[in-house]
């Protein structure tokens, strides 16, 4: 017999579940209450006394911990969920950047992003930027916001275009227009611009920074991508004045001490996309480097086309690539690590604060604390053996819990997902949209090109340098890298081509 949903509005208490807070000492409560009404956390403690008419959660056994936030998702492409599973950093931009990625029509981002949003929640992720960088026209703009907007949860719209260069669309009227519309909609959790900087010397992306700046938004940028944005991009934002706090640098991996150290102090925020930059070769998940600097830190999924459309995942591979690292760093000097830096605690902080931190809503959202938004997940499978016994809450949500045990989700109140099940969503008709762009890209390609791109041969012509096409410059930074760069991670490495 299924329970009824509590209705829009009403107040839900989570009655004796283990609350993980995330507040500013990081409490835990064993057997505790979490009261939201209108819409915001109003008590967290045992045996709350509720108004009358409270819809109680029955949350003994799980655990209550703020909704997380996922920093820099490709929404539109999880439209091609995993199609790109065996795809390198190389094969992704030749099929999404060069050749195909102009195949997707409007209707096919909307489906994209509309897909992303109910996968989110559905795996308690209450906010999610879009990295949107497929937008060749206003009208995938515009697909692409009605998508998020219509859809549950919250979502940052970052708006790009790997198809131009970013001074040339930033530029555009029509775009401006689109830009002001999204800053104005209340729907949107905010806004950013999504752009790279390819380390051309001539600096073309300081008129999109000065957009970025005239309409007061952040910019999210992917930074530290072997071969495509490495040092000499951090170095000119940041003799240009363009490292401003709260600028997300997204994989910062292959980047020198220097450019941590600029990051640092001008305030920057990483977004770790540990799946990504193990699979697609940016460079090493640096973690490692992050803590060592003091680098604020929030997780992102990158793209479903590839990768794993939660953050437990990202929690998990996290964990793992840190821990890797400091064991071999190690066993190089023939020491021995006999405790980790990096622990689950601190995962599930990246999770939940570190991502309301990089979209610059701190004083709202990433924790359970009175007065904030209630964004609320409940972790309770009863019918699942690994949901019992909860020792560690910290190590059971980033070494344990998956979607599968993301009970309920709330979104500044309301319910989105219950007793695992979503709320409000008809699945078979966004299956029918995406079987719709399927097809669409499927017959629009060939089946032979279909298949190729998905099952990818070795190519001709390895792409060592930027390919990124909307400029001309080229260094050589993927030859000379290798020989001063993470000499720890070329311990026995075969040589390389150069």
């Amino acid at each position: 017999m299924t329970t009824p949903v509590p209705e829009a509005g009403r107040p839900i208490v989570f009655r004796g579940g283990i609350v993980v807070t995330m507040d500013d000492a990081r409490t835990v409560h064993n057997n505790a209450d979490v009261l939201v009404v209108d819409g915001k956390i109003a008590d967290i403690g045992p045996s709350l006394a509720v108004p009358d008419g409270t819809y109680e959660i029955d949350a003994a056994g799980g655990i209550v911990m703020p909704g997380m936030i996922d920093s820099h998702r490709h929404m539109w492409q999880t439209a091609m969920r995993a199609y790109g599973s065996d795809w390198t950093l190389t094969q992704y931009f030749v099929w999404y950047y060069l050749e195909h990625g102009t195949a997707f029509r409007p209707q096919d981002y909307w489906a994209g992003n509309a897909l992303s949003t109910i996968d989110a929640i559905e795996s308690g992720i209450t906010t999610t930027v879009d990295w949107s960088h497929g937008l060749q026209s206003v009208e995938h703009a515009e697909a692409a916001i009605d998508a998020l907007v219509s859809s549950p949860g919250r979502y940052v719209m970052g708006f790009g275009n790997i198809f131009g260069g970013p001074w040339e669309w930033t530029a555009d009227p029509a775009y401006r227009r689109v830009f002001e519309s999204a800053l104005a909609d209340s729907r949107l959790a905010g806004v950013q611009l999504a752009f790279d900087v390819t380390g051309d010397p001539a600096f073309p992306e300081k008129k999109a920074f000065e957009v970025a700046r005239e309409l007061d938004v952040r910019v999210t940028t992917h930074a530290g991508v072997w071969g495509a944005t490495n040092d000499d991009g951090v170095r000119l934002m940041h003799e240009h004045g363009f490292m401003e706090p709260g600028t997300v640098y997204v994989h910062a991996a292959t980047l020198s001490e220097d450019s941590y150290q600029r990051i640092a102090a001008t305030g920057g925020v990483v977004s770790l996309s540990t799946e990504s930059e193990q699979s697609c070769g940016q460079g090493y998940p640096p973690s490692h480097a992050l803590r060592a600097h003091d680098i604020p830190v929030s997780l992102s999924v990158d793209t479903s086309a590839w990768f794993s459309a939660d953050l437990f995942s990202a929690m998990r591979t996290t964990l793992g690539a840190d821990r890797s690292w400091e064991h071999l760093t190690a066993h190089e000097h023939g020491d021995t690590v006999t405790h980790s830096h990096l622990r689950s605690q601190h995962v599930v902080e990246w999770a939940t604060r570190g991502g309301a931190k990089a979209v610059g809503r701190e004083d709202e959202l990433g924790s359970l604390e009175v007065g904030k938004l209630a964004d609320v997940v409940l972790l309770k499978n009863d019918h699942s053996p690994t949901m019992f016994p909860v020792l560690n809450p910290y190590g059971h949500i980033a070494m344990q819990a998956s979607r599968g045990d993301v009970h309920t989700v709330l979104v500044g109140g309301d319910v989105k997902k219950f007793e695992g099940r979503l709320v409000g969503v008809d699945l078979p008709a966004m299956r029918s949209r995406l079987e719709d762009t399927v097809e669409h890209l499927r017959s629009t390609l060939g089946d032979d090109v279909w298949q190729a791109g998905m099952n990818p041969d070795i190519p001709e012509t390895k792409v060592l340098d930027n390919p990124y096409m909307y400029t001309e410059y080229r260094d050589s930074s993927t030859r000379t890298a290798y020989e001063t760069q993470a000499p720890s991670a070329r311990a026995g490495a075969a040589p390389q081509e150069g």
